[in-house]
C-alpha cells in the first residue's frame, strides 16, 4: 500500500523507522502456535498481513497468559494486542480497540461424562478461569445474580491447560472461547458444554488508549479492505470453517482408529503419497471407508480408498480390496484431479477442490463454480464455492447445469471432514515429536 509519510513522531512514524510492528498475541491453537510446518494461527496470518499492508516486518510478541500481555501494551513494549480478544465494558474503559472481525463466546466446558450444568446454580465442583479475562469479568457479572458463585483464577495455566485440567480431573469446569473449544475438541472429544455464558461477543485487536491516530486509522483501512476482497474470509474459512460441526462419537472413533488401525496401513500412505502429505491420503482414506480394505458402497466402489472400477483401471490397479493397490491408486487419481484444477486456483483450495471432486467429480464441482460466479461471487475460492455446491440438489439450479443434479450438500461435508481427520493426524504426529524430545 502506498501512504504519505507521517508527520512528527506518531505511533506509525515510530513503526516505519524500526520497519517493524511488534505485535503480542497469546500462545494457542486459535491464535498463534509452531508446528512441524512452522508458525501456524489465525491471529500470526492476520498479523502478517498487516505487516505486508504497511510495508514492515512483523515481530510477534508470544505471551502465555494475559496478566503478562496487557502490561506489555499500556508500558509501550508492543503495539498492537491480536490474541482474538472480545470487546467487554471493563476492556473499552482502558483500551482502544480496532474494528471488529468476528464473533465469539464463552462457553461453560465440562467433561464428558459428568453431569451436564445448565446454569451457574448447578456447578458442584472447582471452577477455574484464566486472571484477568473476559471469563473471570463475565464471572464478576454473573455473581451479582448468582450470590454463591464461587471460582478460581490462575496466572499459570493459559486456555489450552486449563481444558487439559479438565480432562485430567484436575479440575471440575472452566470457561472457553467458543472458537478455541471448537479447535480443542478435534483432539479431546470428551471436553463438552454445559452452557453459554454469553450471547456472540465482537472481537477486535486491541491498542493502548493513549495512542495516536496514525496506526488506528490505518487498521480501520485494512480491515475495509480485507473484508471487502474476501481475505479475512479465506483466513476465517482455513482455521475455523471446518470444525464448527462437532460429534463426540465420530471424533472419539477416529481418534481410536489412528492407534488401532493406522499402523497397519501408514507405511503406504507414506510410500504413495508421492508429492501429496501422507496425512492427507490417509484422512482422505477414513472418510472413504473408516480404513476397512473390504469396505464396498451400493453404487459399487470398493477398498480402503473407495474407488469405482472405472477409476480401479484409469490407475492400474488390479484387485481393488488389496489396501496397498488401493491406496497406491487412491493417491494417483488424487494427483490426477488437483493437476486437473486450473492453474490459477491456489493452494489449498486446489486441494479442496480436487477432494470434492474426488467424492462428486470435476464436472458437478465445475457447475458449482459457475453458478457461484453467476452470483458474482469468486469461482476460484473454495470458501465461495462451498455455498454454492448444495444448490446443484435444487432443480431450479441444477436443470440449467451441464451435468445436472448431484448431492453437493455431501461434498461439502466431504471435505470439511477430512480437514478435520488432517488437522487431527497433524496434531497427534506434532505430540509424538515432542514426546520424542523430552
Amino acid at each position: 500500500m502506498s501512504c504519505s509519510e507521517p508527520n512528527g513522531h506518531t505511533q506509525l512514524n515510530k513503526i516505519s523507522a524500526q520497519n517493524k510492528i511488534r505485535i503480542g498475541t497469546l500462545v494457542g491453537a486459535s491464535t498463534f502456535y509452531q508446528n512441524s510446518e512452522g508458525e501456524q494461527g489465525f491471529e500470526y496470518e492476520l498479523a502478517q498481513a498487516f505487516a505486508d499492508f504497511i510495508g514492515v516486518e512483523l515481530e510477534i510478541v508470544p505471551f502465555f497468559n494475559l496478566s503478562d500481555l496487557f502490561p506489555r501494551l499500556e508500558n509501550g513494549n508492543i503495539d498492537i494486542i491480536a490474541s482474538g480478544l472480545s470487546i467487554n465494558e471493563t476492556r473499552l474503559n482502558k483500551y482502544r480497540f480496532s474494528p471488529q472481525y468476528r464473533e465469539i463466546s464463552q462457553k461453560l466446558v465440562f467433561k464428558q461424562g459428568q453431569k451436564r450444568p445448565r446454569n451457574f446454580t448447578q456447578l458442584n465442583g472447582n471452577l477455574t478461569v484464566l486472571a484477568k479475562s473476559s471469563h473471570s469479568d463475565s464471572l464478576l457479572e454473573a455473581k451479582q445474580k448468582f450470590e454463591q458463585l464461587n471460582w478460581n483464577e490462575t496466572d499459570d495455566m493459559d486456555e489450552s491447560e486449563l481444558l487439559q485440567a479438565i480432562i485430567d480431573d484436575k479440575i471440575d469446569y472452566t470457561i472457553a472461547d467458543s472458537s478455541t473449544l471448537s479447535v480443542f475438541r478435534r483432539y479431546h472429544p470428551q471436553l463438552s458444554i454445559g452452557f453459554s455464558v454469553t450471547k456472540n461477543e465482537p472481537v477486535a485487536w486491541m491498542l493502548a488508549k493513549n495512542t495516536d491516530d496514525s496506526l488506528y486509522a490505518l487498521l480501520i483501512e485494512f480491515f475495509g479492505v480485507i473484508q471487502k476482497n474476501g481475505q479475512l474470509n479465506i483466513l476465517e474459512e482455513k482455521y475455523f470453517g471446518h470444525v464448527r460441526e462437532f460429534n463426540y462419537i465420530n471424533t472419539l472413533s477416529f481418534i481410536k482408529a489412528t492407534k488401532k488401525v493406522l499402523p497397519k496401513y501408514k507405511h503406504w500412505f507414506e510410500e504413495y503419497a508421492k508429492d501429496l502429505d501422507w496425512r492427507l491420503l490417509a484422512a482422505m482414506s477414513y472418510q472413504e471407508s473408516m480404513w476397512d480394505p473390504r469396505a464396498k458402497s451400493p453404487t459399487g466402489v470398493r477398498g480402503i480408498m473407495m474407488i469405482t472400477q472405472a477409476t480401479a483401471k484409469q490407475v492400474g490397479v488390479t484387485n481393488r480390496l488389496e489396501p496397498e493397490q488401493n491406496i497406491r491408486g487412491g493417491g494417483i487419481y488424487l494427483s490426477r484431479l488437483i493437476n486437473r484444477i486450473p492453474d490459477r486456483i491456489m493452494f489449498p483450495d486446489k486441494l479442496w477442490f480436487a477432494l470434492a471432486s474426488y467424492n462428486l467429480g470435476w464436472g458437478h464441482v465445475n457447475d458449482a463454480r459457475k453458478l457461484t460466479e453467476q452470483s458474482g461471487a469468486d469461482p476460484d475460492k473454495w470458501v465461495d464455492v462451498k455455498k454454492y455446491l448444495p444448490f446443484l440438489s435444487k432443480k431450479r439450479y441444477y436443470r440449467n447445469t451441464r451435468y445436472g443434479y448431484a448431492r453437493g450438500d455431501v461434498a461439502v461435508t466431504y471435505v470439511d471432514n477430512i480437514r478435520r481427520y488432517y488437522d487431527t493426524l497433524v496434531w497427534l504426529d506434532d505430540q509424538e515429536v515432542v514426546a520424542s524430545q523430552e
